[in-house]
């Protein structure tokens, strides 16, 4: 009898800029995850599902078993929501970098140059 090997999917949210900046608390973001994700329809059962959570300095890893459907989206979902509770929603947004990651960004304001047009 052959054994199949259990994969995993892994999902990364990079938090680079903002941790370089000081703005972003990566371990207090990780804390809000631990208490938030849902696994199969309830908060607070990751350990007994097999979902991790580690981090680096700057990057998030959600680890889970592809056995269970665990959303890429539930994620974005609730990085978008510690933003607004940390009130950096204004400045940060959460992009996805590839496949498996997301990415927090500064919004990017293109700056005008037809302010001198506006003074004539």
């Amino acid at each position: 009898m052959v054994k199949a090997k259990k994969t995993t999917v892994k999902f990364v949210i990079d938090c680079t800029a903002p941790v370089e900046d000081k703005v972003l608390d990566v371990a207090s973001f990780e804390k809000y995850l631990q208490d938030r994700i849902k696994v199969e329809g309830s908060t607070g059962n990751l350990a007994s599902a097999g979902v991790t959570i580690s981090r680096d300095k700057t990057k998030l890893t959600v680890s889970a078993p592809s056995d269970i459907s665990f959303p890429k989206r539930q994620l974005k979902y609730l990085s978008k929501r510690y933003l607004k509770k940390q009130q950096l929603r204004d400045y940060l947004r959460v992009v996805a970098a590839s496949k498996n990651s997301y990415e927090l960004r500064y919004f990017s304001i293109a700056e005008g140059g037809d302010d001198e047009a506006d003074e004539e």
